[in-house]
């Protein structure tokens, strides 16, 4: 299973130079808590929900001036489209991670966050309950 089949295909960016206010009205608009960060179509970084709230809540901070550059993270775990599902969800989860950035040849494909994960998860486990049972499947659901 490649994460291409679970991520969020053409994801919301932010520009490094945006303020915080604009990151967070994206945010709310389109009910998303991971913005990859783009400066000059290039990835540079990611900034979180959680990454803005922190920031806003240092003193003299205004959100309508402060710009996207000072709250991202600049490590991104980035993965291309053909990487598993289960080796970039064994990543996130060893690093308490909320996203994956999709990238092939420099351009963002999609975002892997955990709703993704839980979506691929539902998908997963709907499947397992459909196949019917081989002998030896059988024999262990009885035990």
């Amino acid at each position: 299973m490649k994460i291409s089949n679970y991520m969020t295909r053409s994801p919301h960016t932010v520009a490094i130079d945006r303020t915080l206010a604009e990151a967070h009205s994206l945010m709310r608009q389109f009910r998303i808590r991971h913005l990859p960060v783009l400066e000059g179509g290039k990835l540079v970084g990611i900034v979180s929900e959680r990454d803005l709230h922190l920031v806003e809540t240092l003193r003299d901070v205004n959100p309508a001036e402060v710009t996207v550059e000072e709250a991202m993270s600049q490590e991104v775990f980035v993965t291309e489209p053909g990487a598993s599902l289960a080796r970039v969800a064994r990543v996130m989860a060893s690093r308490k991670l909320g996203s994956a950035v999709v990238v092939h040849h420099g351009e963002v494909l999609g975002i892997f966050s955990t709703v993704d994960a839980l979506r691929a998860l539902s998908e997963i486990a709907a499947e397992k309950r459909q196949r019917p049972l081989t002998k030896a499947r059988e024999t262990r659901a009885r035990a």
